[in-house]
């Protein structure tokens, strides 16, 4: 059962790790925050100017993470897994204090991120929640790439579809329901890459913090893990778990419909841009209402207020 209020965690919660791609290892804190603040980072290594929200009009950049920056040219990169995690257990608002550029990678996908939250347990407050309605179709193509999202009746479902020249990973696709699935295999998919592209990464300066203890290497026919997978579609798992991190930098959850092959960080980016920048394809929808089962949205709640 489901309280549709806001959420904020109880007690503070704290990972360290190293960054992906900086190499440097990060000390975050996510703390208790009060009803309609969001989600917030502020980068506690620096004095001033040290706020930075969440939002997709902030992502300043897309290649093999999602960063945020604010106007003064702060940033805070690979927040994907985090928001994933935050999305998935409903934290509506929390403050995230960092003392690097980049969020911990952990174990290269978002199970630490959920044992320790759930670990925490949760401050409910009175305030309802909202939600994001799509009202109408809106696509986005990058050449043979495209997303699309439209209108969904209660629930948000992603339909992900992963083309790979690579014979081990394949083509391989999955649809989930975020709101009504078990989504632990999700959750608990691991980042990966190609053993021939790690020297082109590291030579762009990606990567420097990127070992087996943290991403799937994938050689040929093998995977260079010694323990292999951990659930037979675990890579297009983990683009659905970056995907529902980056819905994040909406604002809100959302009900809607997603489509897309061969997305990622830019696409969903992209497509959030066209439909949030232009009022009449989305609807701000408060919730009114208690315990209804898991987090399904009840229409005969629904109240606009936008």
């Amino acid at each position: 059962m489901s309280l549709l209020t806001q959420k904020t965690i109880k007690k503070s919660i704290k990972f360290q790790g190293v960054g992906l791609h900086s190499g440097k290892i990060a000390n975050i804190c996510l703390k208790r925050s009060d009803p309609d603040t969001g989600i917030i980072f502020k980068r506690i290594d620096l004095k001033n100017n040290n706020l930075v929200y969440p939002n997709f009009n902030n992502v300043s950049n897309t290649s093999l993470n999602t960063t945020v920056s604010n106007q003064h040219g702060v940033k805070v990169s690979t927040i994907e897994h985090l928001m994933g995690a935050l999305f998935g257990l409903g934290i509506d608002n929390v403050l995230i204090e960092i003392d690097n550029e980049e969020v911990p990678i952990l174990d290269g996908s978002a199970k630490e991120f959920i044992n320790k939250i759930l670990s925490s347990d949760f401050e409910i407050s009175d305030k309802p929640i909202k939600v994001i309605k799509i009202n109408k179709q809106v696509e986005f193509k990058d050449g043979d790439k495209f997303i699309s999202i439209g209108p969904s009746k209660l629930s948000l479902d992603i339909d992900f579809e992963l083309k790979y020249k690579n014979k081990k990973i394949g083509n391989q696709r999955n649809k989930i329901s975020v709101y009504e699935d078990d989504l632990n295999e999700i959750y608990n998919s691991r980042t990966f890459c190609l053993y021939e592209d790690i020297e082109f990464i590291k030579k762009n300066g990606l990567a420097k913090g990127g070992s087996l203890e943290n991403a799937i290497v994938v050689k040929g026919d093998e995977i260079l893990n010694k323990d292999g997978l951990r659930n037979n579609k675990e890579f297009v798992n983990h683009k659905i778990l970056d995907c529902i991190g980056d819905l994040y930098t909406s604002g809100y959850r959302i009900i809607g419909n997603i489509k897309t092959s061969q997305g990622g960080h830019y696409l969903t980016n992209q497509v959030l841009r066209k439909v949030l920048n232009d009022k009449k394809n989305f609807s701000i929808i408060e919730i009114r209402g208690r315990n209804l089962p898991h987090t399904t949205i009840n229409r005969d709640i629904l109240r606009s207020i936008a």
